[in-house]
């Protein structure tokens, strides 16, 4: 990867998903009826690709799948991506490099395991909302999703967010934190997917990436 430059990337991302709470997928396990689909969304805090700033741009992914995503005996992948039009062309090729694959990290070994069958790639103004104490999130693009959520909290939490540490299925690599929460909204229509529905899993978690990887 001798022309892919030292890349950097810290954020927090998020999904909405079919699933029961919790989402078995971030345990490792397979996700309820055998079969999953949702909407992705990570925001970028801080981030270079060489010379290239990506502070604050944000990229959304429509994904289904069968099966245990995580033991390699999931089936039929399937993916459609959304990227910030915000980006210029060059944070566009930049992104696209990280997400795609191509410039290593934690991205290149989730897209080795996951192997989708894409769908297609747009720019559109993405619109993303998350608290400050990561006690609700959302995302909304004109015309093809607006998906919300909220931490959970119950009589023993104390006002405070449940944090969730060593995930053994953590979308976004090891060492992340991650918060469980409950979708409020989730409305789709893109690519291949329409959905609208509420209640259903939602989880937040950071991601901190670098590349290219180490010869």
């Amino acid at each position: 990867m001798a022309e892919v430059p030292a890349w950097h990337a810290k954020g927090e991302w998020f999904d909405v998903c079919r699933c029961n709470v919790p989402c078995p997928c971030s345990w490792a396990q397979p996700p309820d009826d055998d079969y999953c689909d949702g909407v992705l969304v990570w925001h970028i805090r801080e981030g270079r690709y060489g010379d290239v700033a990506l502070d604050g741009l944000n990229v959304v992914a429509f994904a289904s799948f069968k099966g245990n995503l995580w033991e390699g005996a999931h089936s039929e992948p399937k993916m459609g991506v959304v990227m910030d039009e915000r980006a210029d062309e060059g944070q566009r090729e930049a992104l696209q490099m990280i997400f795609g694959g191509q410039a290593g990290g934690w991205p290149a070994r989730l897209n080795e395991i996951f192997g989708p069958e894409m769908l297609g790639l747009e720019f559109a103004p993405i619109e993303v909302e998350i608290a400050p104490d990561q006690t609700s999130w959302r995302v909304v693009i004109p015309g093809l999703v607006r998906a919300a959520a909220k931490a959970l909290s119950g009589p023993t939490s104390e006002g405070k967010p449940p944090r969730m540490e060593n995930l053994p299925g953590s979308e976004t690599g090891p060492g992340q934190v991650g918060t469980q929460g409950k979708a409020t909204e989730d409305n789709v229509n893109a690519f291949a997917f329409k959905w609208d529905r509420a209640g259903n899993s939602s989880k937040h978690i950071t991601f901190d990436w670098s590349g290219p990887d180490a010869a």
